[in-house]
């Protein structure tokens, strides 16, 4: 009975998904009219991507926390059609674009999972339930670009071999706008994509011509000079820097010092996600490596605001898939992400964590319960490492693409 009562409700999900997606779309769309976030990193984008052609690029402070612009200059000047709006309908533009990229993510990510596009009523029903991950409403709150860089990323990832310099392309210029998107290069060489990857590297070094044609001395600054600062990108010890550092950095209560300890948690995570990567690459499983390319590229950042770890939607598709969510790692790890960016735990965590003055020690339970992403990227790891081949399973990383439909 138990049985089929699910499929009776999975039945009714599917027929009303459209319904369910706009009425998802519409409580998003009521509650940030209400709750009228500021859309702080909108705001710098908004307001000093102009100062790459005044040479001010990197003085301009912006909202209430005078926020600096942390991106390269090539960065500034794709996102510096966005000053030429008023600025309600910049963040219009930025909210649909961003929902829009969501769409591309699950998309994409059910190509690289299974070799084929998923279904629309499926399509409609997951996007109706990751839109609310806190890392994907988090990210729309704040205007930020993770979700349209993510996107782009697993666009290049889900093309077939014989588009390699598109896909190439894509990533380079991703990486040009914010480095982390980057580590795909490292994927692409995983799974034997050598001419895509070089085609990354040398659409990353087309970003930073034309940044230096533009901006010259803020290309100066940047590279040898700012990108290195990472004061100007937050505090390291903050709970919404969800990298293996900022763990360590609230666990000891240090926030530098960390030299010798990070590189042996570090080599650790590198060695978990060598073996987790050799297994998806066995298994041919092409999301999995990618996910496993993401995720300890997260945790090996210097910071990594809980935002930035959009990556949830794919992993958790990768958890949910029928041939993988079987293994008992798998379910410990989909209950870890369900935990992590279903309660917005991280944002009240940092709530407690502002109130605090400076005389108060490190509360040792903040300490603890701060750790919820890395643990939910180590746990996804340990999934992929653990999985068995399946026979309805993904096609060959390197393969012809011959199941690839719609792509």
């Amino acid at each position: 009975m138990a049985g089929l009562r699910g499929a009776s409700s999975t039945g009714w999900a599917r027929r009303h998904a459209a319904w369910l997606l706009g009425a998802s779309l519409a409580v998003h769309v009521l509650l940030t009219a209400l709750s009228t976030p500021a859309f702080t990193d909108a705001r710098v984008y908004y307001e000093a991507s102009p100062g790459v052609l005044s040479g001010q690029l990197y003085e301009i402070r912006s909202g209430p926390h005078s926020l600096v612009f942390t991106y390269p200059p090539f960065a500034a000047l794709v996102l510096l059609p966005l000053s030429w709006l008023p600025w309600p309908v910049a963040v219009v533009v930025m909210q649909v674009v961003s929902v829009i990229a969501l769409v591309v993510i699950v998309d994409r990510s059910a190509v690289l999972l299974d070799g084929v596009r998923m279904e629309h009523c499926r399509l409609m029903l997951w996007v109706a339930v990751v839109l609310w991950c806190e890392p994907v409403h988090h990210t729309l709150n704040l205007g930020q670009v993770n979700l349209v860089l993510a996107a782009v990323v697993l666009s290049a990832a889900a093309l077939p071999p014989s588009r390699a310099v598109l896909a190439g392309v894509g990533v380079g210029i991703a990486a040009g706008m914010k480095l982390t998107p980057a580590v795909t290069g490292a994927y692409l060489l995983i799974v034997g994509r050598k001419r895509a990857a070089f085609w990354s590297l040398a659409a990353f070094g087309a970003t930073l011509a034309i940044g230096w044609l533009a901006a010259p001395r803020e290309s100066v600054r940047f590279w040898l000079g700012l990108l290195w600062d990472t004061s100007r990108v937050g505090w390291v010890m903050s709970v919404r820097n969800q990298s293996l550092l900022g763990v360590l950095a609230r666990l000891t209560g240090q926030g530098t010092g960390l030299g010798l300890l990070w590189c042996t948690c570090a080599m650790l995570v590198l060695g978990a996600a060598v073996v987790a990567g050799y297994r998806a690459i066995r298994h041919s499983d092409r999301l999995g490596v990618l996910l496993v390319v993401q995720l300890t590229g997260l945790m090996l950042l210097p910071i990594s605001w809980s935002h930035h770890w959009v990556w949830c939607v794919p992993a958790l598709m990768w958890l949910a898939a029928p041939h993988n969510r079987t293994r008992f790692a798998v379910r410990l790890a989909l209950a870890a992400w369900a935990l992590a960016a279903g309660t917005d735990l991280v944002p009240h965590l940092a709530t407690v964590q502002d109130a605090l003055t400076p005389a108060h020690d490190y509360p040792r339970l903040l300490a603890w319960l701060g750790n919820t992403y890395c643990v939910c990227g180590a746990a996804t790891l340990l999934a992929v490492a653990h999985c068995k081949e399946s026979g309805t399973g993904p096609v060959p990383v390197a393969g012809p693409y011959e199941s690839y439909r719609g792509t």
